[in-house]
């Protein structure tokens, strides 16, 4: 991203702020982007009665969306692009589909927002305009989530912009000190006078042309980038291919061969003299650091990578519970909005609460409780939609039913009529099935679990059946029955009684403190259970706040279905999502052997010798960090205190938590250069979390950013960690980032890049 040094001094001369920043973003005469620009009527849709007329302009920073409001305070209003998580076309969301008409279907969008802030439901005037807004806000969030490295430069120079109080495109000593705030890094008067100095070559008293350069040269240094070039530039200065080649095998510990080498500067190199030489530069090396290549993450994990023709037990399973809950438990919005957010997070498993609703209408809702209530259908018509849109695996609904026999009937329709052929009716295959089929076997496939009045044999042949098991007294519409296949849900009456008395489809639910008291006291017995069955673990009745439990020692007993409440932002959906973050993202994990081996006698609180334990030690450098956010950004002297934390999550004796000192009053360009070590008896179960926090003597750390991953997806070597918000967005925090260097290994050991 350096080539934007050469744009600054004449985007200074010629106050072209908004120019630099099209051309950052790549729009340059974009037309959506110019209609955009200049503003439009939107009509703002609440209800039925509540529609509003309201001016919507891009500012000329790109990055924010200005609209009126007819608040006596907030007249006018403005929120960042970067709140956006997506642009829904057509009356696609709850609101737009209950209040407008279907003939305004073109005309209708939807503004998505990234955690619990509300949806903006608007209509344009006509579905050329509606299709304007939706091109050009889409194609300003692509650009800034692709070109980030970019969009750092442009942010200090609006930054230099803001500073520049009488907008003369000089910086005198008071305005620099003032941009060093806006872009989080307090210094002394002393040192802020001396950067002054170092960059006044004229002594004029202010900066400008060239020694703005210097003085954005200077900022911009990094000094840990140039430690670990200069260690591995060996000609002339730079890097040659075979240089590279050296670093990555023997620094970044990848299987490469020169071919990747040439392929890494042909892709990353900036400067077009070095990549005629075949030679990678500094500012190419950086280039290439803040890309993939140089994540923590292993490239390979963010494709599909596992065996995906296992039987579907032999897999962790990405769950939600009670997902239609917006909020709390007690009191708060059930919305078809929720099974859609759990859903495009890549949820293989929802929880639908159907009761009997008015006008023969089952809904879903909490039972007993003031939550509102959403239709079943309209429900099963959003599961349909966005089921398969970020993973073609398979999706359980998981059905608590309080329905009477009539408007099961009902659901049963629905679910038939509104999923097709993609609902599983019947066993796969023409005979009775011994095991589970495969995700491959399931893709864009929906299984329902529930209850069932007979064998699974009898949906191969057609056998009928009453609506009503004498025996267990269960009233169950058999046209809802019939479509319950490889989950069928039966009470939990011990590991034995299951062994001998339960067929695999056959699956049981547990409360959290059942689970976690089975877990403790008979793990190998629950580990051997969920070999051939799936199991499905659900939170306590007491987390009325919508918390959630830990989900690793749930997944250490081998249990797939692991249902946390998705709306909650925590440090265990932090976990959940890290543990699903590799294999494409696709909801499915496939287990360990230990745990998918019937001879296995594997307990994860027992640190017995046997092939799976493969004791490692784990050792990282926390090096730096860049241009971490300000947590208060209405106090203009308010710079945070940057600590960060690495927590290893596993099994019993893997847990563990170390953590840097803290840096005052930088959250520019924090260094740490600490080491620490870990020891890891069981890899495949561990997952390790960074946290970056703002430390505070006299209360609790505010969290900074965070980012979790299996441990067996760690890359070695020098590597950047992309932070993300509480709420796990992606895209909210894609500025800043860790840079680590470690490695995992049988011994002890670590270079250290500074002493």
């Amino acid at each position: 991203w350096n080539f934007h040094k050469t744009a600054i001094i004449p985007a200074l001369q010629s106050g072209g702020w908004k120019d630099l920043c099209m051309t950052s973003a790549g729009l340059e005469g974009d037309p959506d982007l110019q209609f955009l620009l200049l503003g439009g009527e939107l009509i703002k849709i609440r209800s039925r009665s509540w529609k509003k007329n309201r001016f919507f302009k891009l500012q000329e920073d790109c990055k924010t969306l200005w609209y009126e409001s007819h608040k006596i305070f907030k007249r006018k209003q403005t929120f960042s692009i970067d709140d956006i998580d997506y642009m829904r076309k057509g009356r696609q969301s709850e609101g737009l589909n209950k209040h407008t008409p279907s003939s305004v279907e073109g005309q209708c969008f939807t503004i998505i927002f990234k955690g619990r802030k509300k949806n903006l439901d608007l209509m344009a005037a006509n579905e050329d305009e509606a299709n304007k807004w939706v091109n050009g806000l889409e194609k300003i969030m692509s650009n800034m989530l692709n070109l980030s490295q970019q969009q750092k430069s442009d942010w200090i120079i609006n930054c230099m912009r803001k500073a520049d109080k009488n907008d003369d495109n000089k910086m005198t000593l008071k305005e620099l000190k003032h941009f060093l705030r806006q872009v989080n890094i307090e210094v002394d008067d002393t040192y802020a006078a001396d950067i002054f100095k170092q960059c006044d070559k004229s002594n004029s008293g202010s900066l400008e042309g060239s020694e703005i350069k210097h003085f954005y040269d200077l900022l911009t240094y990094r000094e840990e980038i140039d430690v670990i070039y200069g260690q591995c530039a060996h000609t002339d200065g730079q890097m040659s291919a075979e240089d590279l080649l050296n670093f990555l095998l023997n620094e970044q510990r990848e299987q490469v061969s020169m071919v990747d080498a040439l392929k890494l500067i042909e892709k990353y190199e900036v400067d077009e003299t070095a990549k005629q030489k075949k030679c990678m530069s500094k500012d190419g090396f950086l280039m290439y650091m803040h890309q993939e290549e140089g994540s923590i993450l292993n490239p390979a994990h963010k494709q599909v990578y596992q065996d995906m023709h296992q039987p579907l037990n032999h897999y962790y399973i990405s769950s939600s519970h009670n997902t239609y809950l917006m909020a709390d438990q007690l009191k708060g919005p059930s919305s078809t909005e929720a099974y859609i957010k759990a859903l495009m997070k890549s949820c293989r498993c929802v929880e639908l609460d159907c009761w009997d609703g008015a006008n023969g209408e089952p809904v879903i809702y909490h039972g007993y409780t003031l939550t509102s209530k959403v239709l079943f259908r309209d429900v099963i018509k959003v599961i349909k939609d966005y089921a398969f849109k970020t993973s073609d695996y398979p999706v359980i609904l998981s059905l608590e039913n309080h329905c009477t026999v009539d408007q099961q009937k009902l659901m049963a329709h629905y679910l038939i009529s509104i999923l097709g052929d993609a609902l599983v009716s019947k066993p796969l295959g023409n005979n009775m099935p011994t095991n589970f089929p495969s995700p491959e076997d399931l893709k864009q496939k929906f299984l329902i679990k529930g209850k069932r009045l007979n064998k699974l044999d009898a949906a191969l042949n057609n056998n009928s059946f009453i609506e009503e098991d004498t025996k267990s007294k269960i009233k169950l519409a058999k046209e809802l029955s019939n479509i319950v296949i490889y989950c069928k849900s039966v009470h939990f009456s011990g590991f034995e009684h299951a062994k001998e008395m339960q067929a695999f489809y056959e699956m049981s639910s547990f409360k959290e403190s059942k689970a976690f008291h089975l877990a403790e006291t008979s793990a190998t017995a629950y580990i051997n259970h969920n070999m051939d069955k799936l199991s499905r673990i659900y939170p306590s009745g007491s987390r009325t706040d919508s918390s959630n439990y830990n989900p690793v020692p749930m997944w250490n007993a081998g249990c797939q279905i692991v249902a946390l409440n998705f709306q909650t932002p925590s440090k265990e959906m932090h976990i959940n999502q890290g543990r699903f973050l590799p294999n494409g993202a696709s909801g499915y994990i496939l287990k360990p052997e230990f745990q998918r081996s019937l001879s296995s006698q594997f307990d994860p609180s027992v640190l017995t010798k046997g092939p799976w334990l493969k004791k490692k030690t784990f050792n990282v450098m926390v090096i730096s960090a860049q241009q971490l956010p300000k947590l208060n950004k209405d106090k203009e002297n308010s710079i945070v205190d940057p600590l960060v934390r690495m927590e290893l999550y596993g099994v019993p004796a893997d847990n563990a938590s170390k953590e840097t000192h803290y840096i005052n009053n930088n959250g520019f360009n924090p260094m740490w250069n600490e080491t620490f070590v870990f020891d890891v008896h069981f890899p495949e179960l561990a997952m390790l979390r960074f946290v970056v926090e703002d430390y505070d003597t006299t209360s609790q750390n505010d969290l900074i950013g965070q980012y979790c991953l299996p441990l067996t997806s760690v890359q070695s070597g020098y590597r950047h960690i992309p932070l993300l918000t509480k709420r796990a967005n992606s895209n909210i925090l894609n500025h800043f980032h860790l840079v680590c260097g470690g490695k995992q290994s049988e011994k002890e050991g670590i270079k250290a890049i500074f002493r």
